[in-house]
Parts: structure tokens; sequence; C-alpha cells
């Protein structure tokens, strides 16, 4: 009869059912320094004064498009979890860019004044 008992931690266990590691530091730090980066190019976007609307626009939402993707699969931990929820989680991006869009072209276009 053996003495030694196996302890695992009920995270462990969580980490076993679900089957996948866990990133790194070195990986956390990374997708940190790429979210410094466009929260920069966003805010630097404040003293472009020359550029167009037409493209300023499109161009802050790729870059919150990004940032959400980025947010939403490492952080949240969605690029590991069951693909529906990053599902859920996509279609109200694309929802909400929708609906964006809808009432920036109304009160953009088609207003009188």
């Amino acid at each position: 009869m053996s003495t030694e008992t196996e302890h695992t931690t009920e995270f462990e266990k969580n980490d076993e059912e679900h089957g996948h590691e866990h990133p790194s530091d070195k990986k956390y730090f990374q997708i940190a320094g790429v979210l410094a980066i466009l929260t920069a190019l966003e805010v630097g976007t404040y003293w472009l004064e020359s550029m167009p609307g037409e493209i300023l626009i499109p161009l802050l939402m790729i870059m919150m498009v990004i940032k959400f993707f980025y947010v939403a699969a490492w952080f949240m931990h969605l690029r590991f979890d069951n693909s529906l929820f990053m599902k859920f989680f996509v279609s109200g991006l694309v929802l909400a860019s929708i609906v964006y869009a809808i009432f920036l072209t109304v009160f953009e276009f088609w207003h009188k004044g």
C-alpha cells in the first residue's frame, strides 16, 4: 500500500477536463503589447485633423474589431472554449457595428439642416 497521494487542485482538474493548456505569461504580455499599440494608434487619430471622416471612422472601427477579438479570445479565454461562445460574441459585435453604421449614416447623411 502506497502512502503517496495525488493532490490536484480544482484549477488543475478544470484544465484536464477542458483539454487545453493556458498560454504562458509571455503570450499574455505579447497580446497586451498589441492592444497597447492599437490603443496608441486610436488615440493618435485625435491629432490627425487632415484625415477625412470617410477614412477615419472605418479605420477606428477596424481597430475596434481587432481589439475586441484579442480581448474576447485571449483574456476571456473564448479561444479555448466551445466555438458557440465565440459565435455569440462575434454576432453581438456584428449587430452592434451594423446598428452603429445605420445610425451614423442616418445622422450624417440624411439629416435636414
